[in-house]
């Protein structure tokens, strides 16, 4: 069925998380507005919202001041306030960040300061005792708590924010891959196989191709999107009692990711992972998943092979880690010894989003940029799916100041 080219005042490419809260908080914002959410699925959280851990991080890891930093706290407070008036189950479980070496002491010291300039609530560090207390079968030297960390389901949350939309009147169009941007009477026309959607303003929330759809609309992006797959394991039922919340490393500061963590899901399930390996495709959800075009952007891209000279020790070791479950295992046992290889079952994998600039820097910041008839949300790695409704929100007032 081919769609009308009525105008719309703002249409959004793409219905993950971060696309559809901006549709809500745009929506509550200018009820008047008229919004179409583009989506190139069948359905919506079809990706990096509906392949991660769904931990709702508290605000630990981020650089004080940074968008992280400040929409990863308000979004937590907006995400639970929508889940309980939803009816969306979400657990506070808590979390230990575990430093299981002298050299990870002053980095945990680190997380737990910057936490609190980040106004996370009730951190604290505690002693390899505290610790076993909470989780009994964890080893460390010492750990950061955060009891209000907490896991949600969020393709749930996902589905229940596009019935919201329903209800208010913003068009939902599914299997709209947006092929191209074109000028007509003076606006801007989105074209896909479902027809052409004119727009007074084009709202990208596009994830995966977000500096694609940055190009097609004529700018020439500071980023391009990497695509790292994150594999997870999944500890056998009779063993899941072994972990009673969420277990983290303490992370490699140079890099934003959180490294191979055990997190209880709200389903009531144990994941090991994720790892963190450059994929061949953007929808790279397999080890052998090879996307020519895709693959080719990435190595025509200086900032790759800058990224790649930097890094390529951690490349080797993240590619043994997907290769060799004998050696995932023996990253999970760094925090929990009593895992065996056995213990962990193949589970599935994500794929995320992650900037990288011409100076092969992995950017760690949100990355927001406007163009003359458009808005471009060009990084939302984690913590997105937690801050979704606060960067939403962020979006919405840009988008509101724009349309005057």
């Amino acid at each position: 069925m081919m769609e009308d080219s009525a105008v719309s005042d703002v249409v959004i490419a793409g219905a993950g998380i971060v696309g559809l809260a901006t549709a809500l908080a745009l929506a509550e914002r200018r009820p008047r507005a008229t919004i179409t959410v583009l989506e190139k699925e069948p359905g919506v959280g079809r990706h990096q919202t509906g392949h991660n851990s769904g931990v709702i991080h508290s605000g630990i890891y981020y650089r004080p001041q940074s968008l992280k930093a400040r929409l990863c706290v308000e979004g937590v407070a907006r995400l639970k306030h929508f889940c309980r008036t939803h009816g969306i189950p979400y657990e506070d479980c808590g979390k230990v960040i575990v430093a299981v070496s002298e050299d990870e002491l002053p980095r945990l010291e680190a997380l737990y300061r910057q936490g609190q300039a980040n106004g996370v609530p009730g951190l604290e560090l505690i002693d390899d005792r505290a610790l076993r207390r909470i989780e009994p079968h964890a080893r460390g030297l010492a750990a950061l708590h955060s009891p209000e960390t907490a896991i949600v389901d969020y393709r749930t949350v996902a589905g229940a924010i596009a019935r919201l939309l329903a209800e208010r009147g913003v068009r939902l169009v599914t299997g709209a891959r947006l092929t191209a941007l074109e000028t007509a009477q003076g606006l801007l026309e989105a074209v896909t196989p479902r027809g052409r959607f004119r727009m007074a303003l084009l709202v990208n929330c596009a994830g995966l191709y977000s500096d694609s759809v940055a190009r097609l609309a004529g700018l020439n992006p500071p980023v391009r999107i990497m695509p790292f797959r994150g594999e997870y394991y999944r500890l056998r039922p009779e063993r899941a009692g072994l972990v009673r919340g969420l277990i983290y490393p303490v992370p490699n500061p140079r890099l934003p990711f959180l490294g191979v963590h055990l997190t209880r899901t709200i389903h009531g399930e144990v994941e090991a992972g994720p790892n963190a390996l450059l994929a061949f495709a953007r929808e790279g959800y397999r080890l052998g998943r090879v996307n020519p075009g895709e693959l080719w952007d990435v190595l025509t891209y200086p900032g790759f092979w800058t990224m790649a000279r930097r890094w390529w020790r951690v490349g080797i070791e993240e590619f043994v880690r997907s290769v060799s479950s004998r050696s995932f295992a023996r990253a999970v046992r760094r925090l929990l010894p009593e895992i065996r290889q056995e213990d962990l079952v193949r589970a599935g994998a994500g794929v995320r989003a992650q900037a990288v600039d011409e100076h092969g820097n992995l950017v760690d910041d949100f990355v927001i940029m406007e163009g003359e008839a458009s808005l471009h949300v060009l990084n939302a790695p984690s913590p997105a799916a937690t801050a979704s409704l606060a960067i939403g929100h962020y979006i919405a007032g840009l988008i509101a100041d724009r349309l005057g």
